[in-house]
């Protein structure tokens, strides 16, 4: 659970609504804004105060004051109830108790699966909610894991009712579902009316998440979330057996076949909730909330334009992250209750939260991910414009001089022969995964290990990641390709193409189906490579196999996939491009001056290295654009960052081309060193490279004019190729054996 983050009241913010005076800038999102606020009594309240345009619109105040009056009704023990209201003032405004507990989100992130008991208890308190948020003659529709507070008395529930007060409008036009993938229920995703059974499907999926540290319909791109929600059933593995029915009778497909939150709480808790919830918590959540707690208590209201310093263990402003997508509404309102989180994302949501997540449009499944979503498009083509890759994080860390790379962090040095030192980093939930043999996960912020796994990951072996697991070839070298949980390392999955076929090297992972390369086994003698194939991730299952042309059919390929396209080159210079559905090959050339060179592919275009940087359709293998380094040598492997695409040159410059048009937006000659990056990472406004060998390393470039800030070196003449990952404002870097946290400044 990283730091709260608040802001100090500004100019333009009010010191005081009605009778409270105002400590903190909570949030702010499509509604208004959130403040932390404190009654003459003492008692800590959020306060949402209404947009002054939304004020004007009489349609808005009608629905919010509908909303206020509904809500005030749902006071019951598990939700964050409305204590005060003035939805007639000149600006309305509400203010709901604070609950001091983080939410379900970041314990699980920071502590994984949560322990039987506690699975047990929370669902308990979830289902007394639904209780009372039915009685009140409301469906809460957006129920999960963000929207469930953990306090040291037991859960609570937030964002409640108030989705129809910030959202009417667009809540009424035919076909659209508001909610979030994998936790809204089958008729909700399909578009149609949603009752209360609506909401034990979404417990259910929380309970699951609870207990298995995932969500049990995939962590997949929301899109292929809902189409497991509607069609497949949950992967409820690692659920605790006495638990498991009922979670499964919570996620029936049918509403009505699931079970009321009466029955829930029942089957939970037959004596009742209170022993039930008495020391619920595991010990390390409850202190982090006794923590808390003494730094809210301690908060001074600040005087009329003064600038104290924030209370002990809140963090920096806003960042990046927190900007909204041009033409989008903001996401959501700053949420109740909020305690250590790794952002002010986790803040959004006050009960205005409803909104926020997903917006469907018809049967056509037209996504815009707010709040939980991570995709922010990139509006102009150009360096800047969106906060994707290594997004900034809420730590702080000191600036160090200009053109002085900062301190190290931590820094691990680990043996090169067990290692892979040529595959680009993977960074999941917080854990710096390096491929070798032991396979460790690194904790970000404290280069501990989290798990070690020996003897299933040869040095070399290629990591894919998808759906919260790990897949590479087995280090037994009998073709077996093993899939593990991502949080414990433990093994979830293994699986062998044939008898006559064996998987030689993972290539690419989707959200379905991971596609490797294999040797054909006649019994005596391994023949040449003939066949690429792909395996359903979920079952083991091979999905299809394909014989590979002639002179296609070597060892070394890499390749990834774009949409339904799956891209790949080979050492002996040819570009592949595959259905994969069904294995088809579209086309395949000889093209480009590199061996096997990892293909970049970004709408709808093939990014081509060689003399000239060239982009063609990876439909049918046609020209789109091509540029000339203008008496420089060829180009690398190019990058795509945020919708720019990236590139060194053979004479160490580094290009920023515009990727429509092919057209170059800056380059850099002097990036800081003799070798120029192939490898970035964006974090704010800093592009992050690292370079193929030790005379380079890891470099800062300004983002829009692509100068140098600063570069880092180890200096340990190791030749091996850096590689480069961002986690919030960390960077993690790797040289060789040697393993770096560096400050993203």
């Amino acid at each position: 659970m990283g730091e709260t983050s608040m802001e100090l009241l500004g100019p333009d913010d009010p010191q005081e609504l009605g009778s409270y005076r105002l400590l903190r800038l909570l949030g702010a999102g499509g509604m208004g804004r959130v403040y932390l606020a404190r009654s003459p009594g003492g008692r800590t309240v959020a306060v949402k105060v209404v947009r002054p345009d939304l004020a004007a619109d009489e349609g808005f105040r009608q629905r919010f004051r509908h909303e206020v009056d509904i809500a005030r009704a749902v006071s019951g023990r598990y939700t964050a109830p409305v204590v005060d209201s003035a939805p007639d003032a000149a600006i309305p405004w509400l203010a709901t108790a604070y609950v001091l507990g983080p939410d379900l989100t970041d314990v699980v992130a920071s502590h994984g699966a949560l322990p039987e008991r506690t699975v047990r208890a929370l669902g308990a308190g979830l289902a007394a909610a639904l209780q009372e948020i039915h009685a009140a003659g409301l469906i809460h529709r957006d129920l999960k894991p963000s929207n469930v507070l953990l306090a040291a008395d037991g859960p609570r529930v937030i964002d409640f009712g108030i989705a129809r007060a910030v959202d009417g409008n667009r809540m009424t036009q035919t076909g659209v579902v508001v909610g979030s993938p994998g936790y809204m229920p089958p008729e909700q995703a399909l578009g149609r009316d949603v009752g209360t059974a609506g909401d034990v499907f979404s417990l259910g999926a929380v309970l699951a998440f609870a207990a298995t540290g995932r969500n049990v319909f995939g962590e997949a791109a929301p899109a292929a979330m809902l189409y497991q929600v509607v069609h497949e059933e949950p992967d409820l593995n690692g659920t605790p057996r006495g638990l498991t029915g009922l979670i499964r009778a919570c996620l029936a497909k049918d509403p009505a076949a699931r079970p009321t939150p009466a029955e829930v709480l029942q089957a939970l808790a037959p004596a009742g909730t209170g022993q039930l919830l008495s020391d619920w918590l595991p010990s390390a959540v409850a202190s982090t909330i006794a923590t808390h707690a003494s730094s809210i208590l301690d908060l001074e209201t600040p005087a009329h334009g003064s600038t104290p310093m924030p209370a002990q263990g809140f963090g920096p402003p806003p960042t990046a992250l927190d900007t909204p997508t041009p033409g989008m509404p903001l996401p959501g309102t700053a949420r109740l209750g909020a305690a250590p989180a790794p952002s002010r994302r986790r803040f959004l949501g006050l009960a205005a939260g409803g909104v926020a997540g997903v917006a469907v449009a018809g049967t056509g499944a037209a996504w815009m991910l707010t709040r939980d979503g991570k995709k922010s498009p990139n509006s102009k083509g150009k360096p800047g414009n969106s906060s994707r890759g290594g997004a900034a994080g809420t730590e702080s860390f000191p600036t160090p001089p200009p053109g002085t790379a900062p301190q190290v962090l931590w820094h691990k040095s680990v043996s090169v022969d067990t290692v892979s030192v040529d595959q680009r980093l993977l960074v999941h939930n917080n854990m710096l995964v390096i491929s070798g043999d032991p396979l460790v996960a690194y904790d970000v912020k404290t280069g501990r290990p989290r798990w070690t796994r020996k003897g299933v990951a040869p040095a070399g072996s290629p990591l894919l990641f998808a759906a919260g697991k790990l897949f590479l070839v087995s280090t037994e070298h009998d073709g077996t390709v093993i899939g593990l949980d991502v949080k414990t390392g433990k093994e979830a999955w293994r699986s062998r193409l044939s008898e006559d076929l064996t998987v030689e090297r993972t290539i690419a992972v989707d959200d379905a189906r991971i596609y490797v390369v294999a040797s054909v086994n006649d019994g005596k003698i391994r023949d040449r490579l003939t066949a690429v194939a792909a395996i359903d991730h979920r079952t083991g299952k091979v999905a299809w196999q394909e014989q590979r042309d002639a002179g296609t059919d070597d060892y070394d390929v890499v390749g990834t996939v774009a949409g339904n396209r799956f891209v790949y080159t080979d050492s002996n210079f040819n570009l592949t491009v595959r259905d994969t559905a069904k294995g088809k090959q579209l086309w395949s050339q000889k093209i480009g001056d590199d061996l096997a060179w990892t293909p970049e592919v970004h709408a709808g275009l093939v990014l081509v290295p060689g003399e000239t940087l060239r982009a063609v359709d990876v439909e049918t293998g046609r020209p789109s654009w091509t540029l000339s380094p203008r008496g420089r040598r060829g180009f690398k492997e190019p990058m795509v960052v945020d919708g720019v695409l990236y590139a060194a040159d053979y004479d160490q410059g580094v290009w920023a081309v515009d990727l429509k048009q092919g057209k170059k937006i800056w380059l850099c000659e002097e990036p800081g060193a003799r070798r120029a990056p192939t490898e970035f990472v964006r974090v704010g406004d800093t592009l992050y490279g690292a370079s193929y060998d030790d005379a380079g390393g890891v470099f800062a470039l300004d983002l829009r004019t692509g100068k140098s800030r600063w570069t880092f070196n180890d200096n340990t003449g190791n030749l091996e190729q850096w590689h480069i990952a961002a986690s919030g404002k960390r960077l993690l870097a790797t040289h060789g054996g040697e393993i770096y946290s560096l400050p993203a400044v």
